[in-house]
């Protein structure tokens, strides 16, 4: 593999330095714990949905997802379509119902809708299976970066942790937010690039299309199995829609109007980008035929053909779309952990100043623990296979999530036992592995739903327990009333416009420095323009942000009428 050069590190120091800033500049105005887990129930929806579409994202799109188009093609965009559906059923069914639900962690409805173990359960349960899941997720940051870097993959993992621990736990949701809207378009802008750089090595579109012409079919290879992509495409539905992260980006926007967008525009970032991010891959494959590990094929095209430093950018890009998730994972579990756990078993009266030092200091835990857990998990038998692990245990703890929400008969026990059933129907075939993993995946999802339905069946004596249910149900079909969506405060809306726009301004200008330290090639040029472009979009940020007069005046926006500039 070639090798990343002084200016490819530079711009890589620079961009995590710039995430890093954003958190700490944010953490200034984040005064609530309402503000810090929930953003104030303000969020834009343009900014939920690429924040959630930043969240869902990782390196795995760069690492295996490149690997399937390298080696089949096409398939990979069929099977990457998978997260199409989650966000359609969440602008229709779910976004509504977790806004109405006025909670400020995930599982803290759990309470009304079963009863307090079983929200002690799924919160203690879903605190650990996120820390696990969040050390493989940065040991897979480590191995991508030890891969394209001199530095050594536990050097590579401290320095992710520590940046991505740094601005999550300075700035909460909001520094989360922002840093995944800056993320989201670099990664556009580095991908937009890459894309006519890769097809021109390869001799042109045409020229791929004859040499590999099964690899421009939706179908090609084991992936594109009817009975792998029944099985993959059911995973994911339940999967993001019980995952803590996806959940907190629809019930922090104003209403539920806001969360059905939110879910629209994610369905359709989900649908147009993949073929964007693995068209390159597919090129690749002309031009690097007999690389030896297909999983390295995006890295590969990038060093061969973007210029010093803009490689750089793309690199911190890549990186960053993994921080992303982690960096909303580290956010929900932390607010998880201080709402549910802290709050309700430890310090029912503790004041909003304390929540916010316990949430601050339960992010920092996570973060340590995290990056301490994500050295040892190559002992395990690296990502992959710990990766196998933990979706047997996503799956049971996401089914009630979803289901509670949905099912009025599901009772508190159908809940708990769903779970546990669910968990060890998993650990059970995982120990057979003649059983294929479409059909262990679907046994445990018809395991978990299965018994969680069963329960429906056994209705309750308590009376009590029937009547917090209808009015839990009665809130869910009740829109949201209007003074109960709360208004952005001004002063905080215009400073986080115009951070973002400072922001967007610098990568913009990475992006053209670096692009003229190559301007003599294609891809200088193309690298200028896109610097050149991102700045002109951090103007037209800052002027609309800057028209912000929070004191008043003829040149004050109305508020109320004004969505945030992104």
């Amino acid at each position: 593999m070639h090798a990343l050069g002084t200016f490819d590190y530079v711009a890589i120091a620079v961009y995590m330095a710039l995430m890093a800033g954003v958190g700490i500049v944010l953490g200034r105005w984040i005064k609530d714990v309402g503000a810090y887990f929930k953003g104030g129930g303000t969020l834009p929806w343009p900014a939920a949905a690429v924040s959630n579409y930043m969240s869902m994202f990782s390196t795995f799109i760069f690492v295996a997802y490149a690997g399937i188009a390298y080696e089949h093609g096409l398939v990979a965009v069929t099977v990457i379509w998978c997260t199409v559906p989650p966000a359609l059923v969440a602008a229709g069914v779910m976004a509504p119902r977790w806004r109405r639900a006025g909670i400020m962690t995930p599982v803290e409805y759990l309470e009304v809708r079963f009863n307090a173990p079983v929200r002690q359960f799924f919160s203690w349960g879903g605190i650990a299976f996120r820390v696990l899941d969040n050390m493989v997720r940065l040991y897979a940051i480590g191995v991508f970066i030890a891969a394209t870097t001199p530095l050594s993959l536990e050097v590579a993992i401290v320095v992710a942790g520590v940046v991505v621990t740094l601005y999550t736990v300075a700035g909460g949701l909001w520094a989360v937010v922002l840093t995944d809207a800056l993320q989201f378009v670099v990664l556009i802008f580095a991908a937009l690039l890459l894309v006519p750089l890769s097809v021109h090595a390869a001799g042109g579109l045409s020229a791929m299309v004859e040499a590999l012409p099964e690899h421009f079919t939706l179908f090609h290879g084991p992936k594109g199995a009817p009975w792998f992509l029944l099985a993959y495409y059911t995973m994911i539905l339940i999967k993001y829609n019980g995952n803590w992260s996806f959940i907190q980006r629809f019930y922090s926007v104003r209403d539920e109007a806001a969360g059905r967008k939110a879910g629209l525009l994610m369905a359709g970032l989900f649908f147009v980008f993949p073929i964007f991010f693995l068209l390159p891959s597919i090129a690749a494959r002309v031009v690097v035929p007999d690389l030896a590990d297909p999983e390295m094929a995006y890295a590969e095209i990038a060093l061969r053909v973007l210029p010093q430093g803009v490689m750089g950018l793309m690199m911190a890009a890549m990186f960053a779309a993994t921080m992303s998730a982690v960096d909303s994972e580290f956010n929900v579990t932390a607010g998880v952990f201080t709402r549910d756990v802290y709050q309700r078993l430890l310090r029912p009266g503790a004041s909003g100043r304390e929540l916010m030092w316990v949430g601050r200091s339960a992010t920092i835990a996570m973060g340590v623990v995290v990056v301490a857990g994500a050295l040892f998990v190559g002992r395990f038998g690296g990502a992959f296979q710990a990766n196998m692990v933990l979706t047997g245990l996503a799956i049971p703890l996401s089914v009630p999530l979803v289901l509670g929400v949905l099912v009025p008969g599901m009772r508190p026990w159908g809940a708990l036992v769903s779970v546990l059933v669910g968990v060890l129907t998993g650990v059970v075939l995982n120990l057979h592995p003649e059983v294929s993993w479409p059909a262990a995946t679907l046994a445990v999802i018809a395991v978990s739903v299965g018994t969680s339905l069963l329960s429906c069946l056994v209705g309750s004596g308590d009376p009590a327990y029937r009547a917090r249910v209808r009015a839990f149900f009665s809130r869910l079909a009740t829109p949201v009333p209007d003074d109960e969506k709360p208004e952005p405060e001004p002063r905080l809306r215009r400073a986080l416009g115009q951070i973002f726009a400072l922001a967007l301004g610098c990568t913009g200008a990475l992006f053209a420095g670096m692009g003229l330290l190559s301007s003599v090639e294609t891809s200088g040029m193309l690298a200028v323009v896109s610097g050149v472009a991102c700045l002109v979009l951090a103007a037209v940020v800052l002027r609309v942000a800057t028209r912000w007069n929070p004191s008043g005046g003829d040149d004050t926006v109305n508020d109320s009428a004004q969505e945030a500039p992104w």
